[in-house]
């Protein structure tokens, strides 16, 4: 038991280690007037990450959270799902305080659908790997990811939607 725990540790701690680089990294590092340079955090929206994460963070807007820094957070969740809470503490915090920034960016029922999504969408890549083993047909490892995905975001669509809705802020889009 040790010894596969002890394999675990090292094999999750690479990952996440690795994953947070390439996160700081491309977020730190984009361009600017033109020029491809290391960027301050007050110009962390020309950054790398940025790019990727605007270009995909209209998929999440229905849910609540259609910003780029939770959309890369979410997307990093499906390397390991420790990534988001690494991801965010990078991207939120350059600003200064992370807390703020989150109480900026989600209302209560944007967080609470934000949390199911991540809890409910396809698992990390090791587990997507077992399933794979599993079910020996890349066609089936495919679906069983598409179908948690689908299945999260639908389930957190609802949960944005019937909650703003309970509030009195029905958002139709």
């Amino acid at each position: 038991m040790w010894e596969r725990g002890w394999s675990f540790i090292k094999k999750a701690g690479t990952i996440i280690l690795l994953s947070t680089i390439f996160v700081w990294f491309t977020s730190f590092f984009g361009w600017v007037d033109g020029s491809f340079q290391m960027l301050t955090e007050d110009q962390m929206e020309f950054s790398i990450l940025a790019h990727i994460g605007k270009a995909i963070c209209w998929i999440f807007a229905p849910l609540g959270w259609g910003d780029w820094q939770a959309t890369v957070a979410a997307v990093t969740g499906l390397v390991a799902k420790e990534n988001i809470v690494g991801t965010m503490g990078i991207l939120y915090g350059a600003s200064g305080n992370v807390y703020l920034a989150l109480q900026e960016a989600f209302t209560g029922v944007s967080a609470y659908a934000f949390l199911v999504f991540n809890l409910l969408c396809a698992p990390c890549f090791a587990a997507i790997g077992a399933i794979k083993r599993e079910m020996n047909s890349p066609k089936w490892t495919w679906f069983a990811i598409g179908y948690q995905c689908g299945f999260a975001y639908a389930i957190a669509l609802m949960i944005n939607q019937f909650g703003n809705i309970f509030l009195g802020k029905a958002n139709v889009f």
